[in-house]
């Protein structure tokens, strides 16, 4: 039985073309499970329902091998859930050399899958840290520019202390004391601590 799998990360995303490759493999309709979700993890409704469904000699197939999931170590070990647990076969559209099938002129296919998925796997966390590493560098070389990174800092309203005193000697609530500065709870009891910090 074939089956196909189609994943788009919002509603608002179009799922036509990967749906067109679906039909020109002559899956059933009813046989292609779409999710609207994420591929952060495999807890996605459709998938599972796939999963549960798929067996022995089946043939899943899917566009990309991003429309899997977007974790190659994760896909790695789902990849071997599907074709050495369940021992359904994997074709990839985008990638031929992603076809697990035993047929043809694809003696090899598992076996030349495994490595290519490996090697894969290898260049997307090799990139992964090569982002990280160019992330680090131009924060770094930001830093030493004196350009400050991250969030804005907080300014504090020009009658903070006024209003902070009165709250610490009881003569207003801490309610009426947010109100009259426009903060938050979190932000006004971030900044009483520091403030408590700094008199002591």
């Amino acid at each position: 039985m074939k089956y196909g799998y189609v994943r788009v990360s919002t509603s608002t995303q179009n799922i036509d073309r990967q749906m067109e490759e679906m039909l020109n493999q002559e899956i059933d309709e009813k046989n292609i499970y779409i999710d609207y979700q994420s591929g952060k993890d495999f807890e996605r409704e459709s998938y599972k329902r796939l999963i549960k469904k798929i067996k022995k000699d089946d043939l899943l197939i899917i566009k990309s091998i991003d429309r899997l999931g977007r974790n190659y170590h994760m896909i790695i070990d789902e990849w071997k859930r599907i074709t050495k647990d369940i021992q359904a076969d994997i074709m990839v559209i985008d990638m031929p050399l992603l076809d697990t099938r035993i047929e043809g002129n694809n003696l090899v296919g598992k076996f030349i899958s495994d490595i290519v998925l490996q090697v894969l796997s290898f260049v997307a966390q090799n990139e992964r840290e090569n982002i990280k590493k160019r992330q680090a560098e131009g924060i770094r070389i930001a830093k030493a520019k004196g350009i400050h990174m991250g969030r804005p800092n907080y300014i504090l309203p020009k009658n903070y202390e006024e209003i902070i005193i009165k709250y610490l000697n009881h003569e207003i609530k801490y309610k009426d004391a947010m109100k009259k500065l426009n903060m938050s709870r979190g932000t006004f009891f971030k900044y009483l601590r520091i403030y408590k910090e700094k008199c002591i």
